[in-house]
């Protein structure tokens, strides 16, 4: 323990002169001679029971050794009682540690022979006891009241800190604190208590602090300078809290710090120049921020440094190449920034590096063939950025490399053979690319390959059969590539194989015939090939086949029955083939089956009725083949059907009423058929919105109920033998959209007024019946309006002069005797063109309606561009010149009410200087720009195409969406600039941002709930307009918070669709490409690697968890990973609102409250890991709204149970 006492004699002199030697010894403490008990009776770090005793035994001690120090001792008394109290005392306080110095084991009489000696020891321990009673005088020492002085700039509220006493005399057995053995306070661990407030600068006090770790809180305000005085940090946790402001530059004076994690917080501004200070770094964690600004080259001054992560921040500028100083850098992540220009070659200088993340960058130039330096790596994730150029023959020298992700690129040229030198790989994905050439043979020398992922190229040539010698392989994705001849026999022997995706190739021959039988297919994909032959029998061996889609091929024969009775199948896609037989009536024991597709093949016989056993279908696409008898009554047991399309068949008899009662369904397509009847008097399809019943026989009135299917988008009811008044309900459909047509009928009377009452409506049909009366005025409402046809009728009068008839011609008005003016003849003029009968010239008629309807289903962007030529001629813009854009020319659609050039977009935003950027995206750069009316807009500039059609398909893809769209919570998308070099889109400015930069930046206490709530509808609208209100559906595929903007009111706006794609289009029925952002994309995607309407659901669902928590989409991987788990899981452990609402809201509002956790059920219905059991948009949109209302009821009997697995995915 101590040191110890010690009397020696002198051999030179007497004995009764003895020469004493004391020598003291601190423990723990060096520098000086004072004894320790003396230095912690100053700290106030005695335990109080100890204290006790000693003050006890001091009081005798004291009196006895001032009679002794004044007479001396009395030879001839007994000393033993003072020594024994004295023996005492030391033994007490060396097992308490509390004394470092003991005496030795001195003989009676060499103390009593000793007088001088023992007055000197009894004289120190008097002063020993005055040191003990100042301690009796005063509280706390000084660290503890630094210690309480932090606690009282924080909230508890689960009052983790109840045990920090200020009566306590040290803070050592306070929680989260530890002290090294004399007391002194060396390490603060408040990690994960759910703390808040701000850091107070007197922590810069407790200057022996090694560890300081407040990660894991709520914790907000800036990082206090102060704690540069803890000299002696080692390991600065502060992440997962809210801090703010810029980091200190103060901290670079750490030169002890080893560890520093600052992830997940709001910090902002650039990393301060005096980080290289950080002489024994080696961990510097800062992703998830809003870092901006140039790394600093100083960080090559970090020698020590392993791990540097400072991903999802907002970093500019290029790497620093004095990054390869770094000589024992080990993980290097610089994800999801800005950064520009090439990777610097002197990566490769690196001999230690494992991971090199830069994905979702602005890189570009060619990767390095130096990377092959690096052979330790084990991750290169290089994806997601404008790289070009070939994929380097170096990179087969990373022998380690177990991870390969370049996907998303614009990489051209072959696949290097050296490829098949990497392994140990598990996962190569270099899909979306522009890859050439053959698949290399030598993937086969992987063997321990997972994941090989090369769709979305244009590579050509055979499958390699070698290929199939790979035995780990699971997921395999080669499809939107130009791959001919067979499916490698040999695949069909590969026992790991889960997904197999082929499609959109040209492969021919058949499907080798034992595909399955030793592998647990979960997923089969080979739709738009040259297929032929029969279906196997196999691929439903093992009962997990998920998917199976054979879409578009030249298939024939049965349906296998192995597939029929596969249990586990939840979607069948066979459409578009020549495949035979009967619709199979043991398809419908199918419990999990969600889809069946057979359209466009050769199936007849009745619709057996066992179809109504198929309880979770929800698609039924029957069209194009040759069923026949009637409809079973049986369907309506399918309440979860959204679309039933039986279209192009010849099926007969009346329809039965039960079919208008599926209170899901939103799609209903019986044209074509031989239907005959009256439609019921009640139709209650309140989510109905494509009512299709054209080209049959039915007869009768048509039930003015049709008017109250409020989400109605297209009416077609053309080519049957309805009469009577066209109803004034009609008029009603204010969501109608698409088109109403009625033509061919024989319909009769007046035109209802009330049809103009349809703002949104773009084609009307009412050709070829027996209309009377004038052409109502209202129609000058129809401000919509693409496509009119009123040919055929017996319409009389002048044809209004309105703007809207402007446009049309003599197709839309021939054939009504009495109809008069533009582009008839005038009014009071013999008439030429209008003689014939309505009936007479049908050949004709159908002609001209066959073409409106076609005009319907072209895309709408080019009707926009159509009606852009024909308002205003579209200017071209003379060449500008610049280094950028110059010798190029281009077209603008302009504005409704001026010129807007492309001169004048350069003008308005000053040749796109920086200073009028307003946001970045994946795509190109936003500008804010004023125009000389005054007027603000955001114009969008793609990227250049450089190499390849990335931005190019990109700019196509937007006009092709956004052209579309009118709705008040869709961006608008007022023109557009085509350049060779550049692509411009002029959208509607949104002068509040993105709703991402609101709820996680400076202003988030701006956004109250009623806020949160109405943007949280408005998207809804607007996602619910995509989905259900665009023909062909749109698929957003990048829902997030940062593309929801907002303007001046706070009105959500759906924007940004960069990665939007149109499904039901030929070109991309079977679309399978990585889309989303991180912390959105729903979990199917990992096996399905298809984007589905489902999936923006999803990413719906977690905007909605950040409405509510204020937390951002991802989360660190010990608490899930994303929010969707985070919650999940703090749920499952807690209740269902504690800790998850966040606690910027009022949460004493007890009826606001109660209205969020409506709202988190609702996202958690949103963000269930099936995407069967996600609601659609329009039935969010409705719980949305009577959430407002308190119908609780609606969400609560559908939220999920958390005591289950899925919670812990």
């Amino acid at each position: 323990m101590g040191g110890w006492m010690e009397l020696s004699k002198s051999e030179a002199g007497a004995r009764d002169e003895c020469a004493v030697r004391v020598e003291f010894q601190r423990w723990n403490c060096d520098g000086s001679s004072f004894p320790v008990l003396g230095k912690r009776i100053l700290d106030r770090s005695i335990p109080t029971e100890d204290l006790a005793i000693l003050l006890l035994l001091a009081y005798y001690v004291c009196a006895q050794s001032t009679a002794f120090l004044v007479s001396g001792l009395d030879k001839t008394s007994e000393p033993w009682s003072m020594m024994n109290f004295f023996s005492f005392f030391f033994c007490y306080a060396c097992q308490k540690k509390l004394l470092i110095f003991v005496p030795t084991m001195v003989t009676t009489s060499e103390v009593i022979n000793s007088e001088r000696v023992f007055r000197l020891v009894v004289l120190k321990f008097v002063l020993l006891l005055a040191f003990l009673f100042i301690y009796t005088s005063e509280g706390v020492n000084i660290e503890g009241q630094y210690l309480l002085n932090l606690k009282s700039n924080m909230a508890d509220a689960f009052y983790h800190l109840d045990s920090w006493n200020a009566n306590d005399l040290i803070p050592c057995q306070w929680k989260g604190v530890s002290c090294t053995s004399d007391g002194i306070v060396v390490g603060l661990h408040l990690n994960s208590m759910n703390l808040s407030g701000i850091i107070s600068p007197r922590i810069g006090g407790l200057i022996h602090l090694t560890v300081l770790d407040l990660s894991f809180n709520e914790f907000s305000g800036a990082i206090p300078r102060e704690i540069s005085n803890c000299s002696k940090l080692e390991v600065l946790y502060l992440n997962n809290n809210k801090f703010e402001g810029e980091i200190p530059h103060e901290l670079g004076s750490l030169s002890s710090l080893l560890k520093c994690n600052l992830c997940n917080n709001k910090l902002c501004g650039q990393l301060p120049e005096s980080i290289g200070g950080l002489s024994s770094l080696l961990e510097l964690v800062a992703y998830s921020n809003n870092i901006t600004g140039p790394l600093p080259r100083s960080i090559g001054k970090l020698k020590n440094l392993s791990v540097l992560r400072m991903g999802q921040n907002l970093i500019t500028g290029s790497i620093p190449v004095e990054v390869s100083e770094c000589r024992n850098m080990k993980r290097f992540g610089l994800a999801q920034n800005q950064l520009e220009g090439e990777i610097p070659k002197e990566i490769g200088k690196l001999p230690s590096l494992t991971e090199l993340v830069l994905w979702d960058n602005q890189l570009s130039g060619c990767i390095p063939k130096e990377i092959g330096n690096c052979t330790q790596l084990v991750t290169l994730a290089l994806y997601q950025n404008n790289l070009v150029g070939g994929i380097p023959e170096d990179i087969g020298r990373l022998n380690n490399l177990e991870k390969l992700y370049l996907y998303r690129n614009s990489l051209n040229g072959t696949i290097p053979k050296t490829i098949g030198n990497l392994t140990r790989a598990t996962e190569i994905d270099l899909s979306e690319n522009i890859l050439t050439g053959k698949i290399p043979s030598e993937l086969c020398n992987i063997k321990g390959l997972y994941l090989l992922h090369l769709f979305q190229n244009d590579l050509r040539g055979f499958i390699p059969p070698e290929l199939s010698g790979l035995r780990n392989l699971s997921k395999l994705d080669l499809s939107i590539n130009s791959l001919d001849g067979p499916i490698p026999l040999g695949f069909q022997d590969m026992t790991n194989l889960t997904q197999l995706q082929l499609f959109n190739n040209m492969l021919s021959g058949t499907i080798p015939q034992k595909l399955g039988v030793y592998s647990s297919l979960w997923v089969v994909d080979f739709s738009e090939n040259n297929l032929s032959g029969q279906i196997p029998r196999y691929l439903c061996r093992h009962s997990n086949l998920i998917l199976l889609n054979l879409w578009s091929n030249n298939l024939t024969g049965n349906i296998p029955s192995e597939v029929i009775n596969c249990r586990s199948l939840v979607q069948l896609r066979l459409g578009k083939n020549s495949l035979t037989g009967s619709f199979p009536s043991d398809l419908c024991k199918l419990v999990n089956l969600t889809a069946i597709e057979l359209d466009e093949n050769r199936f007849s016989g009745p619709i057996p009725p066992e179809i109504g056993q198929c309880k979770a279908l929800q698609r039924l696409n029957l069209p194009n083949n040759f069923f026949t008898h009637e409809l079973p009554r049986e369907l309506c047991n399918l309440s979860l059907l959204v679309i039933l399309n039986i279209s192009s068949n010849k099926i007969g008899g009346s329809l039965p009423q039960e079919i208008f009662k599926g209170r899901m369904l939103q799609r209903l397509d019986l044209s074509q058929n031989q239907f005959i009847g009256t439609l019921p008097d009640e139709i209650n399809l309140v989510q109905l919105e494509r009512f299709v019943i054209s080209d049959n026989k039915l007869s009768g009135i048509i039930p003015p109920i049709i008017g109250k299917l409020s989400h109605l988008m297209e009416l077609q009811m053309g080519g049957n033998e309805f009469f009577g008044s066209i109803p004034k309900e009609l008029g009603g459909l204010s969501s109608l959209q698409i088109a109403m047509n009625l033509s061919y009928n024989d319909l009769s009377g007046n035109i209802p007024e009330e049809l103009g009452n349809l703002a949104l409506l773009e084609f009307l049909l009412l050709n070829n019946n027996h209309l009377t009366g004038e052409i109502p005025s209202s129609f000058a409402n129809l401000s919509s309006l693409l496509g009119l046809n009123l040919s055929y009728n017996d319409l009389t009068g002048p044809i209004p002069s309105i703007p809207l008839f402007r446009y049309m011609t003599l197709c839309s008005f021939i054939g009504n005797k009495d109809l008069c003016g533009k582009p008839l003849v005038g009014c009071g003029l013999p008439p030429s063109l209008s003689t014939s009968s309505p009936r007479t010239n049908t050949s004709l008629s159908r002609t001209v309606t066959i073409i409106f309807t076609a005009v319907g289903g072209i895309s709408l962007v080019l009707v926009t561009i159509m009606v852009c030529i024909l308002r205003r001629p579209i200017e071209t813009i003379s060449p500008f010149q610049d280094k950028q854009l110059r010798n190029t020319t281009s077209g603008t659609c302009m504005f409704p009410k001026e010129k807007v050039t492309f001169q004048d977009i350069v003008s308005a935003t000053n040749d796109f200087d920086e200073s009028f950027v307003i946001g970045r995206g994946a795509c190109g750069t936003v500008y804010r720009a004023l125009l000389k009316s005054g007027q603000t807009i955001a114009v969008k500039k793609l990227a250049s195409n450089r190499e390849g059609n990335y931005t190019e398909n990109s700019f196509h893809a937007e006009i092709l969406t956004l052209g579309k769209i009118r709705h008040r919570n869709i961006v608008k998308l007022y023109g557009f600039s085509y350049h060779q070099c550049s692509n411009l889109l002029l959208y509607e400015y949104m002068a509040r941002g993105s709703l991402g930069e609101l709820l996680h930046g400076e202003f988030s206490s701006t956004l109250d709930w009623e806020t949160r709530y109405m943007i949280a509808l408005g998207a809804a609208e607007g996602l619910s307009y995509l989905h259900h209100g665009c023909k062909p559906c749109i698929i957003h595929r990048d829902i997030k918070s940062n593309n929801i903007l907002l303007n001046e009111n706070f009105e959500a706006h759906v924007g940004d669709f960069g990665l939007a794609k149109v499904i039901d289009m030929p070109q991309s029925k079977s679309m399978s490409a990585v889309a989303g952002s991180y912390g959105y994309i729903a979990p199917e995607y990992a096996y399905t690697m298809k984007i589905t309407e489902k999936c923006d659901i999803y990413s719906y669902g977690v905007v909605l968890l950040e409405l509510l928590t204020g937390r951002t989409p991802v989360q660190p991987l010990d608490q899930g990973g994303d929010l969707v788990t985070w919650v999940r899981t703090y749920i499952k452990n807690n209740s269902l609102s504690s800790g998850i609402l966040d606690s910027k809201l009022n949460l004493e509002d007890g009826i606001a409250v109660d209205h969020m956790i409506m709202v988190l059920k609702i996202a958690l219905l949103c963000t269930n890991s099936s995407p069967l059991d996600r609601p659609a948009m329009q039935e969010v949109v409705l719980m949305l709204v009577e959430s407002k209302q308190k119908a609780a009821s609606l969400v609560s009997s559908q939220v999920p149970d958390f005591s289950s697995k899925e919670v812990d995915r």
